[in-house]
């Protein structure tokens, strides 16, 4: 018993198995007597079988208990049929079939050789095999059974073997069952095949992992079990596999990325802030009014130059003021569109010049002004390093590509943002300085409003830019841009526009040397 529990549910290949060979056990039980007392083997067969004793047996063997002579004479009316033996048991034929395949292909390649005729052979040119020098591929025949009986180039039969898994019957005895087969024959894949619902398994648990891998996957042995145990695992992030059974995932490159099925690297998909998405199209007709609405005002002051209000502002410092306002309008626009290395070199210089110079002519306004009463000055320089570059980022969505424009030297960046905040918050010194000077020739409480603004937008974008990424970093910055563009803008100029165009009579001398 103990032997049958350690062998139960094993599994294993063996030579194909016959259920019958054809006449085999009808030979087998017809057997008499008569026929059987030259062969020691059937004579010692029948004599055990039967519990008899032959006349003129040549059996010399006696394997049972008491005296032999003691034994009845056998009767001759014994029928094989009437006893189980494994003799006559013909379900298990394996090496005997094999040998019974033999026979029969060379009795039946030697007949259909000679009868082969020129000219209507089975080969190239309707050729037929010499039978004294033929070729183990010209030998192909069926056996009675419907196998296919064929040779490779080398005179090897091609491989055929049962699957088997060794089963407890109902009487506690071991059985071999058939559970498969593996032919060479088959395609690719296909060559073994396992019917795991019929195996019988060791009690408390399965030895082998019968399911294969699909792609996608990869194969994971079990520590401490045998190499056929193992558990079928995903590809990790960034690898796929696309064939059955994979040992191990292969990594996709820069480029691409793997589907859902993680059985196919795929192109990545690019981002980047673009004129043909909603938010770009907004941002990009902000940009264009408020560069047009600049450009309005600046021929607005042209139009009344000559008139006290204008003439009274520093008219030229505000025709500057707004050019330079116009171009920080138009320079969001390098921020929309798929980066280059051109856009990336005219991107971020543009936009520190642009705003410098604003605050620059702010911070001049203010000074003059402040200059003509208290002759006050003060004075900066900018500086540039290590020029920006488009990039293709791929760290922070790994299944997409963001391109973006890299700002080259980071401290170079914040030292540009830092100059703009120095001007800002002297312009800002300035207006609060002048917040006594006389009303009609001070701008300090609309610089001063304005100011605040610019403060809050950038202090704001600073958070935010930094713990964003893709094209909504960009988004941020040009929102930036636009909102101190257009704090300043109106800030500033609206209330000259509205005397101008609402209150004429208020655009004269009189009133504005009026305290």
């Amino acid at each position: 018993m103990l032997f049958a529990d350690l062998l139960m549910g094993t599994l294993g290949f063996a030579i194909r198995r016959a259920d019958v060979i054809p006449g085999l056990k009808q030979h087998l039980l017809g057997l008499r007597p008569p026929y059987i007392h030259k062969s020691a083997f059937l004579a010692e067969l029948w004599e055990e079988t039967f519990n008899c004793r032959l006349n003129g047996s040549v059996n010399s063997h006696y394997h049972g208990t008491g005296n032999y002579l003691d034994r009845e004479p056998c009767k001759g009316t014994e029928n094989l049929n009437d006893v189980y033996s494994a003799y006559s048991d013909v379900t298990q034929l394996r090496v005997s079939y094999n040998v019974y395949k033999a026979v029969y292909l060379v009795a039946h390649a030697l007949e259909d050789m000679s009868n082969c005729k020129v000219g209507m052979g089975p080969f190239l040119n309707d050729t037929c095999a010499d039978p004294k020098n033929f070729k183990p591929w010209q030998v192909r025949l069926i056996a009675p059974l419907g196998e296919i009986i064929n040779f490779d180039q080398n005179g090897d039969p091609i491989a055929y073997y049962d699957l088997v898994n060794w089963q407890r019957k109902p009487d506690g005895s071991l059985n071999l069952v058939k559970v498969g087969f593996y032919d060479a024959s088959s395609p690719a894949g296909q060559s073994l095949i396992i019917n795991d619902s019929v195996i019988q398994w060791p009690i408390g648990k399965q030895v082998c992992s019968l399911d294969s891998c699909p792609p996608g996957s990869r194969i994971a042995r079990r520590k401490g079990e045998p190499m056929c145990c193992f558990d079928c695992v995903p590809c990790a992030e960034g690898e796929v596999s696309n064939n059955t059974d994979s040992l191990e995932c292969s990594r996709c490159s820069e480029d691409t990325w793997p589907n859902k099925a993680r059985d196919l690297c795929i192109p990545k998909v690019t981002e980047y802030l673009s004129y043909h998405e909603l938010t770009g199209i907004l941002l990009c007709g902000v940009s264009v009014l408020g560069a047009c609405i600049s450009l309005s005002i600046i021929g607005m002051f042209l139009t009344y130059k000559d008139t006290p209000l204008v003439r009274a502002n520093n008219m030229e410092l505000s025709f500057l003021l707004l050019m330079f306002l116009a171009v920080c309008f138009l320079v969001g626009l390098l921020f929309i569109g798929e980066p280059s290395d051109w856009f990336c070199y005219l991107r971020y210089p543009a936009f520190g010049i642009s705003f410098a110079l604003c605050i620059s002519c702010l911070l001049a306004k203010t000074a003059v002004v402040l200059m003509a009463f208290r002759s006050t000055l003060p004075g900066s320089r900018n500086t540039f390093h290590n020029p920006p570059h488009a990039n293709n980022n791929t760290n922070y969505h790994r299944a997409t590509i963001i391109i973006e424009c890299v700002t080259g030297s980071e401290v170079g960046f914040w030292c540009v943002l830092g100059y703009i905040g120095i001007l800002a918050c002297m312009c800002f010194l300035m207006a609060f300085l002048a917040r006594k000077l006389p009303d009609n020739f001070n701008e300090a409480k609309f610089i001063t409003f304005s100011m605040l603004i610019f403060f809050v937008v950038w202090i704001t974008f600073i958070p935010v830019y930094v713990s964003t990424a893709g094209k909504y970093t960009v988004a941020v910055h040009i929102f930036a841009i636009l909102a101190s563009a257009n704090g300043l803008l109106f800030c500033i100029f609206a209330p000259k526009c509205y005397i101008i165009i609402f209150k004429p009579e208020k655009n004269n001398k009189k009133t504005l040397m009026q305290r």
